[in-house]
């Protein structure tokens, strides 16, 4: 187990989740749904190409339900969020769990010249983060 020994040192790579859904934009609410919930998942990331496009959450989801969007009908790309905040893997983790709080999400992309290659979810970085005093 790597020891750090400040805040500078944890990078988003350290706390990321490389296994994560992914999602083309012409997939149903639906059928992504059932992704979600197979994998105990609280966002896919949009992917189109290899490139990121858009990362669409649960939340997104309930908005759909709310709004009388039926699961078949209702597409990915008409519910995402277009270009989400993302980080680098080496973005300190404490500058993502500040983007994150900034901008009011609980998920944030890592990607690599476009490519997603991990997530940051913000109960892991403020998990890693409260080992050092202050946090």
């Amino acid at each position: 187990m790597t020891t750090y020994t400040t805040t500078d040192e944890l990078t988003a790579r350290d706390v990321m989740v490389r296994r994560f859904v992914t999602a083309a934009p012409e997939d149903t609410l639906g059928e992504l749904a059932e992704h979600l919930s197979a994998a105990d998942a609280g966002s896919a990331l949009v992917v189109e190409f290899g490139q990121l496009r858009g990362i669409l959450t649960s939340r997104d989801i309930f908005r759909a339900v709310a709004e009388r969007v039926h699961p078949s009908e209702g597409t990915v790309r008409d519910w995402m969020s277009e270009s989400p905040a993302t980080a680098t893997p080496d973005l300190p983790i404490e500058d993502a769990a500040r983007s994150m709080l900034a901008g009011g999400f609980h998920h944030l992309p890592v990607v690599e010249e476009g490519r997603p290659v991990g997530v940051v979810g913000l109960r892991s970085a403020f998990s890693a983060l409260r080992r050092f005093p202050g946090w």
